[in-house]
């Protein structure tokens, strides 16, 4: 089940915003725009991938991974792990991750957050650098009176950044997700999120739905199933 179309997907990769998928106007147009969909595939997320749980009085999300060491196919590529609360069916997202931008020609990591629907927020490269092979931990706090706490640790590198930011939001789902503004893929081989705990308890306790992200050209991604403890998944690319 999907749902309508929130907005369109903008091409520039420094100005693009990490937010709700972009999702066609019909259920038909969609499965007519894919090559193929295999029946071990999940629920098409267009340009989300991971697993996105729905219901009502989200409060907080977490989740950690370790930074990919991404390939640049072209240089519209760019996707991001991120941990959100709201998007999967809303018109707003409280959400921080690391993103990887390959408009230079060479994969480029840098953290970000994002209280869409207005622009993300770079975090300085120099104050806040982040590396292929960095442990990352994010989380999303609902932290009451329309205030959200937005948590970015980058143990390897040796910071962290916090924020707070206030806005008013519906608290309908909860999500940890890779996603690709552009609907471009670098190859970042796999990504494993750790710890995935939805309202202090593991993502599975909350449902979610499993999403592979996808384009005209086919699936790009694959999402594996929860562990048992339903804490840990993993995202494989296919292709851009």
């Amino acid at each position: 089940m999907r749902k309508s179309l929130i907005r369109l997907i903008t091409l520039a990769a420094t100005a693009t915003a990490f937010a709700a998928p972009a999702v066609p106007a019909s259920a038909t147009a969609a499965h007519a725009a894919l090559s193929f969909r295999p029946l071990s595939y999940n629920t098409n997320g267009y340009n989300w991938g991971g697993y996105a749980a729905q219901g009502s009085g989200y409060s907080s999300v977490a989740a950690s991974w370790v930074e990919p060491d991404a390939s640049c196919n072209s240089s519209n590529d760019l996707y991001a792990p991120w941990v959100g609360i709201d998007g999967y069916g809303s018109s707003s997202v409280e959400q921080t991750g690391v993103a990887t931008d390959c408009s230079s020609g060479s994969p480029v990591d840098q953290a970000w957050y994002e209280m869409y629907p207005a622009a993300p927020v770079y975090l300085s490269q120099s104050s806040y650098p982040v590396s292929a092979g960095d442990h990352i931990a994010a989380s999303v706090t609902y932290a009451g009176s329309s205030r959200y706490t937005l948590k970015l640790v980058d143990s390897t590198a040796g910071w962290t950044y916090t924020t707070t930011k206030s806005t008013s939001a519906q608290r309908t789902s909860a999500e940890v997700i890779i996603e690709s503004p552009t609907g471009s893929y670098p190859n970042f081989g796999s990504v494993t999120f750790t710890s995935a705990t939805v309202n202090g308890k593991s993502l599975g306790s909350a449902n979610p739905v499993a999403l592979d992200p996808s384009s005209n050209a086919g699936y790009e991604a694959s999402t594996s199933a929860l562990s048992s403890n339903g804490t840990s998944f993993s995202d494989t690319y296919i292709q851009e």
